[in-house]
């Protein structure tokens, strides 16, 4: 019996953690918090722990408490966008297509890479030793994607495969599953428990740059176009002198020392202004995909 209880009260703790995670905002003393979602790219808690210095520094420019909370998938950031009351999110490539779509969110700004680029690219890849060189290696092969809405790490292969005569996927491959993050796929083919992987190749390349021994084991079979990065959507009814100070924020945090110390924590360069004419070849690899964004 005491060990069912124990069990229990871990179950209850785990349900708890996961209500914090999920539930929407409800509380009057959350109406004056600015609460903004991040994709889940990279390790949750590393991820919660560099936004805390760019909370505090928002907070402070925008008159109000701003809040980054951690999104649990890529597939659901657009309904806990609108279940959990947010006023902002830094979407994906392609989620940040789906909210302009279905939310009618508005791009505010988006990261400048420390290569001076503000744009991703997808990486189809195997380990070296795989064997796998070209689409006629790949079938019955398994594969390990991060989800099916993110651009670089799902929708960029299998827009490839169709270019390459594969329509379905999933008849192609022996197996083939999501992760839910970048590191979780490259990982994943790196450890042997998949053949092939598609992830964004900033994640890869900062991976690559931590432990030069896995730019020496992993091989990238392709690669996809130009596509902007990540970028801050707010909700179309934020008053415009709050968007306005949002803006200003973020497009100025390079230039003082505060600002740029949050940058080196963030990994980036600064911020620059984003529009929707950005994401057209978005849309383009969607097609190719046979995806219809409205849909």
């Amino acid at each position: 019996m005491k060990k069912l209880s124990a069990l229990a009260k871990a179950l209850a703790i785990a349900l708890l953690i996961a209500a914090a995670v999920v539930l929407p905002r409800s509380s009057s003393a959350e109406d004056d918090v600015f609460l903004i979602g991040l994709i889940p790219e990279e390790n949750i808690f590393r991820a919660i722990q560099k936004h805390r210095p760019f909370e505090a520094y928002l907070s402070k420019k925008i008159g109000v408490t701003v809040k980054f909370t951690i999104l649990s998938r890529y597939g659901d950031i657009v309904d806990r966008f609108v279940a959990r009351d947010m006023d902002g999110a830094f979407f994906g490539i392609y989620t940040s297509a789906l909210a302009m779509e279905k939310l009618g969110v508005e791009p505010v700004a988006r990261p400048v890479n420390l290569d001076g680029s503000t744009t991703a690219r997808g990486y189809l890849f195997t380990r070296k030793d795989s064997g796998i060189r070209a689409i006629e290696d790949m079938e019955d092969k398994r594969a390990a994607f991060v989800d099916k809405a993110t651009a670089t790490g799902y929708i960029f292969a299998v827009a490839y495969l169709s270019e390459n005569g594969i329509k379905k996927p999933e008849s192609f491959f022996s197996e083939y599953y999501f992760t839910g993050s970048h590191e979780s796929t490259i990982y994943a083919v790196l450890d042997g428990r998949a053949d092939i992987g598609a992830a964004k190749g900033r994640v890869m390349d900062k991976l690559s740059a931590k432990d030069p021994m896995l730019k020496e084991e992993i091989f990238i079979i392709a690669k996809s176009g130009s596509l902007p990065d990540n970028t801050l959507m707010i909700r179309k009814d934020i008053e415009p002198e709050m968007k306005q100070k949002l803006r200003d924020a973020l497009l100025t945090l390079d230039r003082n020392p505060e600002g740029a110390e949050i940058l080196e924590k963030l990994g980036i360069k600064k911020f620059v202004d984003a529009s929707r004419e950005n994401f057209g070849a978005v849309n383009e690899l969607a097609v190719k995909a046979g995806i219809d964004i409205g849909e």
